[in-house]
């Protein structure tokens, strides 16, 4: 049997996301990761053949980790609020869970240098983008949702308002309040409460 690489992706991309969560993508590069890994300058380039490579990699891996429970929290429950409500508690806690995650994506993909990605980093960012907006459209046609104002509510309801909840103490170090997925869950109620429909 063969024995696995000593050296594989997801250690090198552990490596790469404590840097990142650390420092910044700037401090991600070739050789900081080697560094960091324990391991030869070559494994890393065998790996990715280029940092730009690297870095889309770290993004997206980091990104289809969070989504895959955010969405399924909310395709939950049958009520669409609750669904909502899952959704808000579902980023508190991963980013509880997943600190040096949650600060990776801090930074927007232009920082991990989206210009310059491949076509199939390009196209897993696009399904990864277009299954988010497929959630919120199934979400907001069972609010009975109705003009671009409560649409736009939604969006700030399901997806920036309970980011604005972590990311001051994931910017600045502190723990995040054990309060906080009530508060998220609590907050995205009430801006949900006044939208027309409010589902069946």
């Amino acid at each position: 049997m063969a024995r696995p690489p000593q050296y594989d992706s997801d250690r090198l991309l552990d490596a790469a996301l404590e840097l990142a969560a650390g420092a910044g993508p700037p401090a991600v590069t070739m050789a900081a990761v080697a560094k960091a890994a324990g391991a030869p300058s070559g494994s890393v380039y065998h790996r990715f053949p280029s940092r730009t490579a690297l870095l889309a990699e770290l993004w997206l891996r980091t990104v289809e980790d969070f989504q895959e429970g955010w969405l399924a929290a909310l395709s939950g429950p049958s009520d669409p609020a609750a669904s909502a409500a899952a959704g808000a508690r579902h980023v508190v806690a991963w980013s509880r869970g997943h600190r040096p995650s949650a600060a990776v994506l801090l930074y927007g993909t232009e920082d991990y240098g989206r210009a310059d990605w491949s076509e199939p980093h390009l196209r897993r960012a696009k399904q990864g983008h277009d299954q988010v907006h497929t959630a919120l459209r199934a979400l907001g046609k069972s609010l009975g949702l109705q003009g671009k104002l409560e649409w736009d509510q939604l969006t700030l309801a399901v997806v920036e308002l309970p980011l604005a909840v972590v990311r001051g103490p994931l910017r600045t170090g502190a723990p995040i309040p054990v309060r906080s997925e009530d508060l998220a869950e609590r907050s995205t109620r009430a801006l949900l409460a006044g939208l027309a429909g409010q589902g069946p």
